[in-house]
């Protein structure tokens, strides 16, 4: 592994004892960086290793259709982890307390966890390194190159962040070591996945989609039926919601059950369509990473403060505008606008748990445009992608929503009414795109 992504979180005090890999953000047996370098350390000392997941009855908005495609993956894990004689456990509650009592069960030497950008999980990760005397190690094994490494500062836009990254690219897409088998064996318990199930407090009206599957076989499934099916027209047919153009590996990368290097392994080759090459690893890469570092170094990535001052200056200006339109958190999210073209992109989030990303940006902006403010838009923008998207609760679900109602990594456009000088989206404009009734068509009414 390069040295590069591994951060210290806490010196510690060097022991004997297991190590234990600290599973978050990368929920997968295979291409993970930080479970690569967690049994790295468990054979050198000739130890164990655990793989530890800790289970949070709730998490932000997310519903049974989101759980059900984390525990399956998980599942899958497990049993994959077994294989290769790697103890896979499970622990239910607060990360910052039930982190350190496995720590101090197992007594082990070293923990080890993977990378997110997320004030959240960042504030159950310095809780668990207060309550620890061993070493706490953190390995970036989500982006290809680490997001601590491309940058030390908050990126303006894609065009800043593209150059630093193609420039360290060719130091860390290389190609992953396979997970070795311990020789330790260890005892087969099971976790008991329906006491998991019954311990959620979430949403189950929500459904779980059967479109995708979850987990590290389907997505490797998925992305070779990109490659195989969609690829050559993907830089040509991606940003039409009407074309089945697009790879769906974002839920996948959201749940880290594929790793994004595999993926640009598995692509670089096709240098033949230069025209979708270019595209994919730009949206997989650049863009994907650029969220990522927007969410570390701007702490307000959810809110209005975390706007460029340009932005938040042009919409201060235009707060007691006229809208046309208002409508409530309940008219958005049962699709009870004017707007068919809207109401088509909110069902087919709900029922499909994916949203065509063109029309997540005119979804976005028409909230700011039907709501009292900035804040508001916000507000209902996120509850309502968390709750609904396979891949809500995501750096690039935050980036995406910052960028359509504040103008992150934008520029200032014409001035306008409401808007001010965001970025301005209508139905006209989408109409001249793609076939916009083929579109509400597909997905105005409920799926039965």
């Amino acid at each position: 592994m390069n040295p590069k992504r591994l951060r210290i979180l806490k010196e510690g005090n060097s022991k004997i004892g297991p190590v234990v890999y600290w599973m978050q953000r990368d929920q997968r047996a295979h291409d993970n960086w930080a479970l690569l370098y967690a049994q790295q350390k468990a054979l050198e000392q000739k130890t164990t290793l655990f793989v530890l997941f800790n289970f949070v009855p709730s998490f932000l908005e997310a519903a049974i259709r989101q759980y059900g495609f984390m525990i399956k993956g998980l599942q899958e894990v497990e049993s994959e982890l077994k294989k290769h004689n790697i103890s896979f456990v499970l622990t239910t509650g607060d990360a910052g307390e039930e982190i350190p009592k496995f720590v101090e069960r197992v007594n082990a030497s070293l923990l080890v966890t993977d990378f997110n950008p997320l004030k959240i999980v960042r504030r159950w990760k310095k809780s668990v390194a207060d309550k620890i005397d061993i070493p706490f190690h953190e390995v970036d094994s989500h982006n290809i190159v680490p997001c601590l490494h491309v940058s030390d500062k908050q990126e303006f836009a894609a065009y800043t962040i593209r150059p630093k990254i193609q420039r360290l690219l060719p130091d860390f897409l290389d190609e992953f070591p396979a997970l070795q088998k311990m020789k330790t064996k260890i005892e087969k318990n099971k976790t008991d996945w329906t006491s998991v199930y019954q311990s959620l407090n979430i949403n189950n009206d929500v459904k779980e989609v059967d479109w995708l599957l979850p987990g590290e076989n389907a997505a490797h499934k998925v992305l070779q039926e990109f490659i195989s099916k969609k690829f050559v027209n993907y830089g040509t047919d991606r940003n039409f919601p009407t074309h089945d153009a697009q790879s769906n590996l974002s839920p996948y990368f959201h749940f880290g059950h594929i790793a994004p290097q595999r993926v640009a392994l598995a692509i670089q080759p096709l240098t033949d369509h230069a025209e979708s090459h270019k595209a994919f690893l730009e949206e997989m890469i650049v863009r994907r990473e650029l969220s990522d570092n927007f969410c570390y170094f701007n702490k307000s990535y959810d809110s209005f403060e975390g706007f460029h001052k340009w932005a938040q200056d042009s919409l201060n200006l235009h707060r007691k505008d006229k809208r046309e339109y208002l409508y409530s958190l309940k008219q958005f999210e049962l699709a009870e606008t004017h707007d068919d073209l809207w109401n088509a992109a909110q069902m087919e989030m709900v029922n499909k748990g994916k949203m065509h990303g063109y029309m997540r940006m005119y979804w976005a902006k028409k909230i700011l445009e039907w709501t009292k403010s900035p804040e508001d838009a916000m507000r209902i923008a996120i509850y309502l992608n968390d709750k609904y998207e396979l891949d809500g609760r995501d750096p690039s679900g935050y980036t995406g929503i910052a960028w359509s109602i504040g103008g992150v990594h934008d520029r200032a456009w014409f001035e306008r009414p409401v808007y001010g000088k965001i970025r301005y989206m209508n139905y006209n404009g989408c109409a001249k795109k793609f076939d916009v009734k083929k579109y509400i068509s597909n997905n105005i009414n409920p799926l039965s």
